[in-house]
C-alpha cells in the first residue's frame, strides 16, 4: 500500500442515509436543529412521523430552528411565515399572494432502529433498503443505552479509526483492558456491495473487563462497518476450544459464556472539521441486566472519549502539518478499502451531475 495525502477536500457520499438524530430526541411541540455536510437541517415530528426541512427561512434566512412547531407545519417566530411538510410557504402575515418560490428543501427523512435517518443526495434516489441495519431500543433481545459525543475532527478519521479496531490494545488499554492480541490477529475481512464486513477470534484468553474467570475463553467479534460510516458490532466469550470447534467460523450464539455485547455507532459529518459520533451499547437479555449495561456503557463513553482525545490531535495535527501525508501499514487495508468504495460512489455521483447539467 502507497502513502497517501491528507492534505484535500475530505470526500462524503451524499445519495446515502445520515443520522440526524436519536429518534426520541426528536419531538412535536420544539424543533430540534441538526447539521449534516455543512447543510443546516431542522427536525420536527407530527403525528408519528418525522420532517425534515432546509433550517433557513426564505425571508430573512432566520433559523425555522426557532420557530414554533403547528402540527405538520412550522411557523418562523422572526415574522410568522408558515412553512408545510413539504418546506412550501403556506401562510404569510399581512400578505395574500405567496410567491411560487417560497420554499425551502425537504429532506427525505426515516425513523428506524432508534434513529432518525435523513438522505442527503437527489431526493429522487432516496431508498429505504438502503438504510444500514442496526438495532434499536425496541429489539427485545438487548438492553441498551445511548449518547454522542460531538468532534472536532473529520469524520473520515472517525471512519478510519473504526474501521482498525486494532488500536483497541493501546488507546483502550485502560477502559475496555483489549487484550495485545488484538493488534496481532488481523480479521477476516470480506467487501459487501456498501461496506465492509470483519470476522475476528482470539483464542486463549483470560478475559476482558466484563468477565475475568481463572478459565481461559475464545473471544468472537463480528462487525460490518457500513456507507457512509454505521458500524454494528456483535462480541462474545465462548469456552477456550470453541474457535476449533467451528474451524474459526460463525459460532451459535447460544453456546456463549459470557461477555455477549451489541454496540451500534453512526458517524455524521455536521461541518467542515466537525462531526457528530452516536453510540449505543448492552449486553443481551441472556447475559446481562440493567446494571451489567449501566456498567458496561460507563466503560463505553470512557473508551470513546479516549478516541476523541487521539483523534481531536490528529486533526490539529494534520491541519498543522505542511502536505501530510499518512504511511499505511498491514492494518490499513480495510481502511483503505472503504475509501475506494467511497471514492467511487462519489465519482459516480459527479458523472450523474455532469451529465444531467
Amino acid at each position: 500500500m502507497r502513502a497517501r495525502s491528507v492534505d484535500t477536500p475530505m470526500s462524503y457520499v451524499r445519495n446515502t442515509w445520515y443520522v440526524a438524530s436519536w429518534a426520541e430526541d426528536v419531538g412535536t411541540d420544539k424543533p430540534s436543529a441538526v447539521s449534516i455536510l455543512g447543510e443546516p437541517i431542522v427536525l420536527w415530528r407530527s403525528e408519528g412521523h418525522l420532517i425534515a426541512l432546509e433550517d433557513r427561512c426564505v425571508h430573512r434566512l432566520a433559523a425555522l430552528s426557532l420557530g414554533r412547531c403547528e402540527g405538520p407545519n412550522l411557523r418562523c417566530m422572526y415574522h410568522g411565515m408558515v412553512f408545510n411538510a413539504a418546506g412550501r410557504v403556506i401562510k404569510i402575515p399581512g400578505q395574500d399572494l405567496i410567491p411560487p418560490h417560497a420554499k425551502v428543501h425537504a429532506y427525505p427523512v426515516i425513523e428506524k432502529d432508534s434513529w432518525a435517518w435523513v438522505w442527503m443526495g437527489d431526493p429522487a434516489k432516496a431508498d429505504e433498503a438502503l438504510i444500514p441495519p442496526a438495532i434499536g431500543f425496541d429489539n427485545p433481545d438487548w438492553l441498551l443505552d445511548r449518547s454522542f459525543l460531538d468532534y472536532q475532527a473529520e469524520a473520515q478519521l472517525i471512519n478510519d479509526n473504526l474501521l482498525d479496531l486494532s488500536h483497541a490494545a493501546f488507546v483502550h488499554a485502560n477502559s475496555f483492558q483489549a487484550d495485545p492480541e488484538v493488534a496481532n490477529v488481523p480479521p477476516n475481512i470480506e467487501i459487501l456491495p456498501r461496506g465492509i464486513r470483519f470476522t475476528r477470534w482470539i483464542t486463549d484468553q483470560d478475559g476482558d473487563v466484563l468477565r475475568r474467570t481463572g478459565d481461559k475463553v475464545d473471544s468472537y467479534q463480528t462487525y460490518d462497518y457500513l456507507i457512509p460510516g454505521i458500524l454494528t458490532l456483535w462480541n462474545g466469550q465462548f469456552a477456550a476450544g470453541t474457535a476449533r470447534a467451528c474451524n474459526f467460523g460463525k459460532p451459535d450464539y447460544a453456546d456463549a459464556i459470557g461477555a455477549v455485547v451489541c454496540t451500534n455507532q453512526a458517524v455524521t459529518p455536521t461541518g467542515k472539521g466537525t462531526t457528530r459520533y452516536f453510540f449505543s451499547s448492552g449486553p443481551h437479555r441472556a447475559h446481562g441486566d440493567e446494571k451489567m449495561r449501566d456498567f458496561l456503557m460507563s466503560i463505553t463513553r470512557q473508551a470513546f472519549a479516549e478516541d476523541k482525545v487521539v483523534i481531536e490531535a490528529q486533526q490539529k495535527i494534520i491541519d498543522s502539518t505542511p502536505n501530510p501525508v499518512i504511511m499505511p501499514i498491514a492494518h490499513d487495508r480495510s481502511v483503505v478499502l472503504f475509501h475506494r468504495m467511497v471514492e467511487r460512489l462519489c465519482r459516480e455521483e459527479k458523472e450523474t451531475l455532469t451529465q444531467a447539467g
